[in-house]
């Protein structure tokens, strides 16, 4: 007990009564020497307060990891808020639609398996895009699936850059950078019918994801004849295969809730 006084230590500890401006009177210990203890309340207010900052930098950190995330897959900003429960279904398409979405997310696995893919068709504004960046958005988070979202254009752009002289990127990465997300969503298919150089380089595309299994949704303003005509007979029926559904968006467009 000596030897624990010469170090200035105190057992049992001193105590006293203290005066908190803020909580009032406590009971304060001394440990060592003259050292006092604080408020207890005091003290846990600043713990509290120190993890919640922490909690919100966390916070932060995965919501900036989350968008970094979402800018990878290539979803535009205007789209990035879409949920396919922020989808409203007021008409019985809309309600196949929405029910076809829901489905196909909740069961992305066995799609994974079978490459199950789908064709969205309908006017501008009809809600297309919406249910497509929803079922991306809900594989990406749930499931960490990655998710690639494009137009046509720009992934036949994507690939053509590679024949340039000074390209870093051979026409083979190009595709490949296509065909690895688990779910690729092209969007304006049939806006431009291109070269046959184009056509072919969305057919390397597709018939790889085809054949690796990789899901593709693919989304048309155009009429399902137009569709077909742009992708071919070959690709067009490779869609079609292990449960690939074709879903008409046939209502009259509702842009501002529903795009």
């Amino acid at each position: 007990m000596k030897a624990i006084a010469d170090l200035g230590l105190h057992a049992p500890p001193k105590t006293q009564i203290a005066v908190c401006e803020k909580h009032g009177e406590y009971e304060s210990r001394c440990f060592l020497s003259n050292v006092w203890t604080k408020c207890p309340a005091c003290s846990a207010e600043a713990v509290a307060k120190e993890r919640e900052a922490e909690e919100a930098k966390v916070r932060a950190e995965r919501m900036a990891a989350w968008q970094r995330k979402i800018g990878d897959a290539g979803i535009p900003e205007r789209f990035r808020d879409r949920r396919l429960e922020t989808y409203v279904a007021r008409t019985e398409g809309q309600r196949r639609a929405l029910a076809f979405a829901r489905s196909y997310a909740d069961g992305f696995d066995a799609a994974l398996k079978t490459g199950r893919s789908a064709l969205f068709i309908g006017k501008p504004g009809t809600g297309k895009t919406h249910l497509a960046v929803g079922i991306g958005l809900q594989i990406m988070e749930r499931d960490s699936r990655s998710v690639l979202f494009m137009t046509v254009m720009r992934a036949v752009r994507r690939v053509k850059d590679t024949w340039g002289r000074n390209s870093t990127q051979s026409e083979s990465e190009a595709i490949a950078s296509l065909v690895f997300p688990d779910l690729l969503i092209l969007d304006e298919v049939g806006v431009q019918f291109g070269s046959d150089a184009e056509r072919l380089i969305l057919f390397d595309v597709l018939n790889e994801r085809y054949e690796k299994r990789r899901p593709t949704l693919l989304l048309s303003n155009f009429t399902r004849d137009e569709v077909q005509a742009f992708l071919g007979e070959r690709i067009f029926d490779r869609l079609r295969e292990d449960g690939g559904e074709f879903i008409p968006f046939d209502w009259e467009s509702h842009r501002g809730g529903m795009a």
